[in-house]
């Protein structure tokens, strides 16, 4: 809190466009509670055994304005070089189009606290996925859609272990693409082992429904980490299936 009163009134710092009272109001305040200043205010409120104390010396620069501040970094953001990457496998380049960035990256009320007492931006952050999962469950059909801070792999991870709960096959087998991206993989195999799935690895572009094992899920790369583009619709219609078959009621014949 500053030690005296806001002098001006206009709203060049952040300061001014944040803190509501004017000189004018603080100074009625202040006499309604017998003050002459902030500082005496603050000193009479706040304890001395938790009140900061000023530094005799600190290596800190002066303090700047907000435009200067931009400057600065700005400059310093200059001086880094941005490179393509090249190295596929999940990372790739992406296009961000402008009314995105403005109306949600840029949107003051989804990136600042829900209320004035949270630090946080959990109801902004919140109500973007939510717009970007009804989004995706529009484009492809589908009935939900995954939208969280999750990556690729991990998300995966956490699609076959629903698949699992969901499934009612009594075996514990679950298809992976050999096409799969190497840390897709990795994670897989650190996550199935601690619960006990077994993991098949099969080339599914190039294998027959019929050649598939009986599995709770399998999972199709797509496109593959070679570039491979196939149509997995048959491998999905087959896992369907056998999944709609097992979980059909056992017949009695006399």
């Amino acid at each position: 809190m500053s030690g005296d009163l806001i002098q001006g009134t206009a709203a060049e710092g952040f300061a001014d466009r944040h803190i509501g009272t004017t000189p004018t109001e603080q100074q009625t305040m202040l006499e309604a509670l017998g003050f002459d200043t902030v500082r005496a205010l603050v000193e009479k409120a706040v304890p001395d055994s938790i009140r900061a104390r000023e530094l005799p010396s600190t290596v800190l620069p002066e303090p700047i304005g907000e435009q200067e501040t931009l400057a600065e970094l700005r400059t310093l953001a200059n001086r880094n070089r941005v490179n393509r990457s090249f190295l596929g496998l999940g990372y790739y380049g992406t296009v961000t189009p402008a009314v995105i960035q403005r109306n949600v990256l840029e949107n003051p009320s989804w990136y600042t606290a829900y209320t004035p007492y949270q630090p946080e931006i959990s109801q902004g952050r919140l109500e973007a996925l939510i717009n970007f999962q009804t989004m995706v469950a529009e484009l492809t059909g589908l009935i939900t859609a995954n939208a969280s801070m999750l990556d690729e792999s991990t998300a995966v991870v956490e699609g076959m272990l629903l698949a699992r709960r969901a499934s009612k096959a009594a075996n514990n087998t679950f298809v992976v693409d050999s096409d799969a991206l190497p840390q897709t993989k990795a994670l897989l195999r650190g996550r199935a082992a601690a619960v006990g799935i077994d993991l098949v690895e099969l080339p599914l572009a190039v294998t027959s429904p019929t050649d598939l094992p009986e599995a709770f899920g399998l999972f199709v790369q797509y496109p593959g980490a070679s570039g491979r583009v196939f149509d997995p619709a048959p491998l999905v219609d087959q896992v369907h299936l056998g999944a709609a078959s097992r979980s059909s009621p056992p017949t009695c014949s006399p």
